[in-house]
């Protein structure tokens, strides 16, 4: 499932009359660098959620062809979320034993092939790729990476998942990449608009919830400014 609703405001003006999925990266669209991703990891079915400009990218995904069979995910009337969004798509998603969420904004060269094999080995209800870098947030992980806390690192607020957490462990940043086991659906118990990250936290005190450590390439596209310098440090890397 690829998260595409976004109103990108950060993508100001660019998003004043297109959504955020259909900002150009790199020379393609956010939706389609996300969904190439995807599909040259194996998949070969993908859903998209919309909500700004819903029509337009319901004719874009009508009229391009991913490689994939593409189901739509409708969120005209409201805005779900990460976890309300993947809630709204679970028709289309609970077939599957586990499923790949990634978010439209975020470019990186991560081998999903490879984090989804080790989360089927591990036995995670879901595996969170994350990264040691620079971050407002974390999620704090115990020595067995399993998901313990997250941190505001600019207001120090945490949101504790489960004890013997002391305030010690691993803070590492999350990519907006994971996979989940479709046993998570019958879990989840939130409804409406709600983040999938507190979901993770609020699973982790009873399932296991583990993080993936990925380098390489990753960035935010969530503004301008970020797109471009990704862009260029592409350029740099060919």
């Amino acid at each position: 499932m690829i998260f595409a609703a976004g109103l990108g405001t950060r993508l100001a003006p660019l998003t004043d009359n297109k959504p955020k999925a259909l900002v150009e990266f790199n020379g393609k669209t956010m939706l389609e660098n996300a969904a190439q991703k995807l599909v040259e990891a194996g998949c070969d079915k993908l859903v998209v959620n919309v909500h700004h400009f819903p029509e337009m990218m319901k004719d874009f995904i009508k009229t391009h062809d991913f490689g994939a069979e593409v189901f739509i995910s409708d969120e005209t009337d409201m805005l779900l979320e990460t976890g309300g969004g993947m809630m709204k798509a679970r028709k289309y998603l609970e077939d599957e034993p586990h499923f790949i969420l990634y978010n439209v904004d975020v470019d990186s060269d991560i081998d999903i092939s490879t984090m989804y094999i080790n989360h089927i080995q591990s036995g995670a209800l879901a595996t969170l790729a994350v990264m040691d870098r620079n971050s407002t947030r974390s999620l704090i992980f115990d020595s067995s990476m399993r998901l313990c806390a997250w941190k505001n690192n600019i207001t120090g607020e945490t949101k504790i998942s489960w004890k013997p957490f002391n305030g010690e462990g691993r803070a590492l940043a999350f990519s907006g990449i994971s996979v989940a086991s479709n046993l998570i659906f019958d879990l989840t118990t939130e409804t409406g608009k709600f983040s999938i990250t507190d979901l993770y936290l609020r699973l982790a005190k009873a399932e296991l919830i583990e993080g993936y450590i990925h380098t390489g390439r990753w960035a935010d596209l969530g503004s301008v400014e970020k797109i471009k310098a990704a862009e260029k440090r592409i350029r740099n890397e060919e």
